[in-house]
């Protein structure tokens, strides 16, 4: 299964890790970087993809969190870590990556929370993002 998947797909799991060793670990950009570069797979996950969202995410976590929290029904502190960081990679790219389709941006979320979330938290990292989406891609969303 794992030699299938793209090398964007790749990235965003190198992401996920690095905002959780970022948001639990208090690691900085640069530890970040040496150690997703020494695990293995990391040459095929498309670089610039992940240098780019991951700074992306850091730099705009106030913000990327007052545009979820209308959508959580919860805290944020009461939200689990692994799930923080998908809604906060996923609310980046629907904010800032019009280039990517948000039906695909909800669908990578929800295959990361599926490996790496809680037992249900799929659903979640779902119904949260298809919300921000209705607000940030109301335009793309309205197209036939």
């Amino acid at each position: 299964m794992s030699s299938g998947k793209s090398p964007r797909r790749r990235a965003r799991e190198f992401i996920i890790q690095g905002l959780y060793q970022w948001q639990v670990g208090g690691q900085d950009e640069a530890a970040i970087q040496v150690q997703a570069e020494g695990v293995a797979g990391f040459d095929k996950a498309d670089g610039e993809l992940y240098s780019t969202l991951l700074a992306e995410a850091r730099q705009n976590v106030e913000a990327l969190k007052l545009d979820l929290a209308p959508h959580i029904d919860r805290t944020w502190d009461e939200v689990s870590p692994i799930e923080r960081c998908i809604l906060l990679l996923g609310a980046c790219e629907l904010k800032l990556h019009a280039e990517t389709p948000y039906r695909v941006i909800i669908n990578e979320a929800i295959e990361l929370a599926k490996t790496y979330g809680g037992t249900d938290g799929h659903k979640f990292v779902n119904g949260v993002l298809d919300k921000l989406a209705a607000v940030l891609r109301a335009a793309e969303i309205r197209k036939p």
